[in-house]
C-alpha cells in the first residue's frame, strides 16, 4: 500500500542515521517511523553533524557504537514501544510505536535514559496530561493491551490469591542490565515464597518463551505442589486482578503491574523502579522523585514514544494507537480460531472473508456442523432460534450505497446472544448499552468527537441522495418508510406495522404538522417491494440523503428505522411505535411497549460508545485491515469504496428487474 507523503515529514530539521544492522533496512515499518521522526537511514561512516542508529542492546549494536566513538557522533538507541503488536517481533509483526533516545536505554540503569529525565524532571503536572493518562490506563485494561496483545479472553485466569513471579528470556538485554542471572532468578522466587507461606506461587513464562523462541530462568524443574508454571495466553490484566503480590527482576509486566494497582517488589532496576511505586530490592540511589501512576504511565506512554498510525502512514498520540490495537485485537481475538459459517450469500463471502478470515480461516456450509471447535457465524437472519452462534448483520455506518445493489460493508455487528434489531431477545448491544450507563472522561470526549465528525460530515447508514429540497414551512416532521417484510417490523413492531399505518398514527397524533414522508431507499431504487400511494404526508421526498434531511426538522416518528437513532445524534426528537435498539433508555418518546430489560438510563454519547465504537467492527478498504470507527467514517466521507469485483457489479444491475425476489440476494 503506497501512502501520500506525510505530513510528519514535510519541512522541520532533519538528520541522517548511519546504521549497521540489517534490521534496520530490513524492516519497512522501522525505517518508515524513523523517517517520519526526522531521521534518514545511511550506510557508510558519519560526518560531525550525523548519528548513528543502534539498536538496543542487539549482538550487533556494538558496530554502530564503536563507529560513533571512533567519529565522536551521537547514538540513537532505537526500542519497540511498550505497546508494539499482537505478536512478538521475532514471527515478523511490524510495530505500532517505537522508543528514540539519545541518552541511553530505558531499561539500562547504567546511564540515565531521556526516559528517565523525563521522571525525574518533567513537572508532570499538567491536568489534561494526566486526565489522558488515567483514560488510556483504562482503556488499556478494559481491552486488556499489553506489549503483545494477542490474548485469549475465553482462558480463565487461575482462581485468584496467589503470588504472580514473572519469568523473563534468557540473556535478554533488560536482564543483563538489571544484573539478573539465573541465582537472582532463583533468589526471587525462594523470597516471594517466604514473604507469603501458604500462598501459591504462580511463575509467568515469557510470551516468546510460551512460543518456543527463547528458553526463560524457570522450568518445570521449579514446579512443585505449591509452584506452578503458567504459559498459556491469558491475558495479563485478569493474572494481576487476582494475584496478592507480584515479584519481577525488570519485566515489562511490573510496569503494568503497577497500572493495575500492586506494588510489586522489583529486583533489578527497570525505568519504573525508584519512583515510589515498587519495593525495590536494589534501589537506584539517583532516583528520589516519587511519582503517582498516571504521572509514570504519562512519561512512559505518552511523552517519550514515537506513536505510528497505520491507516495513515503518520505519527500519532497514544490514543490513536490505542484505537487501533482495540480493533486489531479485538479481530484477532475473534477470529484466530478460525469460523464456520453459513446462511451467508455467496456475493457476500468474499468480502466475510476479508474480514473473518485474515488471522483464521473462514470455513463456509450448509448448515451448523456438530463438534468443530470452531465458533460459527450465520447471517442474522437466517439464524432463527439456533442457538451457539454469532449472528452477522451490516452496520450502522455501512456503506456509500445500498447492500441491496450489492455494495459492500465497512462495518459489520457480531453478536453471539440475539441480535440487536430483535427485541424478542436479549443482545449483545443491549448489554453494552447498559454497560455504557456510565462513561469515564475519555469516552465521553471521544463519543462526542464521534458524534460531531458524523453530524459534520453528514454521514448515514447508506451515505447516499441528494441535498434537501425546499421542505414547507412549520413543525416538520419525518416519518421514513420501511421495507415492511423486514425482520425488524417483524420482530420490533406489534400494533403499528406498515408505513401506512405509521403516517395514519403521526398525523392523528399532529394534526397541523408537516409530514415529510421519505421512502426506504431500497424501495427508491426498485430493489424491494413497499411503494404507498398516501395523501397523508404533506410532501414525499425521493432521492435525498436522509441525513440531509434530518438538519431540517423537528421531530422523527418511526417504527424502528435506524434513521431515528441518526436524528438523536443531531438533537431531533423522535417517537417511536415499535422497540427499535435505541428505544426504552429514556432517550425516546415510546408509544408501543420497550422490553421491560432496558432499564439503564445512558446518556446520548452513553448509547453512541455502545452503538458505533463498542458494538461494530469495522474494515477499512484502503490497508484491509480492521480499524476503528473513526477511520471508516473518513473513508465513508472520502467516498473510499469497498472492494467489489466485475462479478458482483454485473449482479448489481440485474436486481432492479427481480424485486420481487429480493430474498435470492438479502
Amino acid at each position: 500500500m503506497v501512502f501520500p507523503e506525510s505530513e510528519n515529514t514535510a519541512g522541520g530539521d532533519r538528520s541522517r542515521l548511519f546504521v549497521y544492522n540489517g534490521g534496520f533496512l530490513t524492516q519497512r515499518r522501522v525505517r518508515r517511523i524513523l523517517s517520519l521522526a526526522g531521521y534518514d537511514i545511511r550506510l557508510g561512516l558519519p560526518q560531525s553533524d550525523d548519528l548513528v542508529g543502534v539498536w538496543g542492546n542487539s549482538p550487533t549494536a556494538h558496530r554502530g557504537l564503536d563507529i560513533a566513538q571512533k567519529r565522536n557522533v551521537p547514538v540513537l538507541r532505537v526500542e519497540d514501544a511498550f505497546l508494539r503488536s499482537l505478536h512478538p517481533g521475532r514471527i515478523g509483526e511490524a510495530p505500532l510505536g517505537l522508543l528514540l533516545d539519545r541518552s541511553g536505554l530505558h531499561f539500562d540503569p547504567s546511564t540515565a535514559s531521556d526516559l528517565e529525565t523525563l521522571l525525574a524532571t518533567h513537572p508532570l503536572d499538567d491536568t489534561a496530561l494526566l486526565n489522558r493518562a488515567r483514560g488510556a490506563i483504562e482503556r488499556m485494561r478494559e481491552m486488556h493491551l499489553s506489549k503483545y496483545s494477542a490474548f485469549d479472553l475465553d482462558l480463565p485466569p487461575p482462581d485468584p490469591g496467589y503470588v504472580l513471579v514473572i519469568d523473563q528470556t534468557q540473556g535478554d538485554a533488560a536482564v543483563t542490565a538489571s544484573k539478573g542471572d539465573y541465582a537472582r532468578f532463583r533468589e526471587m522466587l525462594v523470597i516471594a515464597q517466604e514473604e507469603n507461606p501458604g500462598a501459591r506461587i504462580i511463575i509467568k513464562s515469557h510470551p516468546e518463551t510460551a512460543a518456543g523462541h527463547r528458553k526463560g530462568y524457570f522450568s518445570d524443574q521449579d514446579v512443585n505442589d505449591r509452584v506452578s508454571l503458567l504459559d498459556s495466553p491469558i491475558s495479563p490484566w485478569l493474572l494481576l486482578e487476582g494475584a496478592i503480590g507480584v515479584y519481577t527482576l525488570s519485566s515489562q509486566l511490573g510496569f503494568e503491574a503497577i497500572l493495575a494497582g500492586h506494588r510489586p517488589r522489583v529486583f533489578g532496576q527497570p525505568f519504573y523502579a525508584g519512583w515510589g511505586l515498587t519495593q525495590d530490592d536494589d534501589p537506584l540511589p539517583r532516583r528520589q522523585r516519587n511519582l503517582t501512576r498516571a504521572q509514570l504511565f504519562a512519561a512512559a506512554m505518552i511523552l517519550y514514544p514515537h506513536w505510528y498510525d497505520p491507516y495513515h502512514d503518520r505519527l500519532c498520540e497514544l490514543e490513536t494507537v490505542l484505537d487501533a490495537f482495540g480493533a486489531q485485537t479485538r479481530a484477532w481475538r475473534q477470529d484466530h480460531n478460525g469460523w464456520t459459517a453459513s446462511g451467508m450469500r455467496v456475493w457476500k463471502r468474499r468480502h466475510l472473508q476479508r474480514m473473518f478470515g485474515q488471522h483464521g480461516k473462514l470455513r463456509f456450509v450448509a448448515e451448523q456442523p456438530k463438534e468443530t471447535g470452531q465458533p460459527h457465524m450465520v447471517w442474522a437472519s437466517r439464524a432463527g432460534d439456533t442457538l451457539n452462534v454469532t449472528r452477522v448483520e451490516d452496520g450502522f455506518l455501512r456503506s456509500r450505497g445500498l447492500g441491496a445493489e450489492l455494495v459492500p460493508p465497512l462495518s459489520l455487528v457480531t453478536d453471539d446472544i440475539g441480535i440487536y434489531y430483535d427485541p424478542t431477545h436479549p443482545s449483545r448491544l443491549e448489554e453494552w448499552i447498559t454497560k455504557r450507563e456510565t462513561l469515564r472522561p475519555d469516552q465521553i470526549l471521544r463519543s462526542e468527537r464521534l458524534t460531531a465528525r458524523l453530524c459534520a460530515d453528514g454521514l448515514s447508514k447508506y451515505n447516499i441522495g441528494r441535498s434537501a429540497p425546499d421542505l414547507p414551512s412549520g413543525h416538520r416532521i419525518l416519518v421514513p418508510g420501511q421495507v415492511e417484510d423486514d425482520a425488524s417490523i417483524r420482530l420490533g413492531t406489534s400494533s403499528v406495522r406498515t408505513n401506512i399505518e405509521l403516517l395514519s398514527a403521526a398525523r392523528a397524533a399532529n394534526p397541523g404538522a408537516i409530514l415529510i414522508y421519505k421512502p426506504h431507499p431500497d424501495v427508491e431504487a426498485g430493489l424491494r417491494d413497499g411503494r404507498i400511494e398516501t395523501d397523508l404526508a404533506d410532501i414525499v421526498v425521493e432521492g435525498t440523503d436522509p441525513a440531509a434531511l434530518l438538519t431540517h426538522v423537528d421531530e422523527v416518528w418511526t417504527m424502528t428505522s435506524l434513521l431515528g437513532f441518526e436524528a438523536l445524534l443531531r438533537g431531533v426528537r423522535v417517537t417511536t411505535l415499535g422497540a427499535p435498539f435505541y428505544a426504552g433508555w429514556g432517550l425516546t418518546t415510546d408509544l408501543e411497549a420497550v422490553p421491560a430489560r432496558r432499564g439503564a438510563r445512558p446518556s446520548l454519547m452513553g448509547l453512541v460508545h455502545a452503538t458505533l465504537i463498542d458494538y461494530p467492527r469495522y474494515f477499512d478498504p484502503v490497508t484491509g485491515q480492521a480499524c476503528p470507527v473513526e477511520i471508516a467514517i473518513e473513508r465513508l466521507a472520502q467516498g473510499t469504496p469497498a472492494p467489489t469485483g466485475l462479478g458482483i457489479r454485473i449482479l448489481s444491475k440485474l436486481q432492479g428487474a427481480l424485486a420481487t425476489h429480493a430474498h435470492w440476494w438479502r
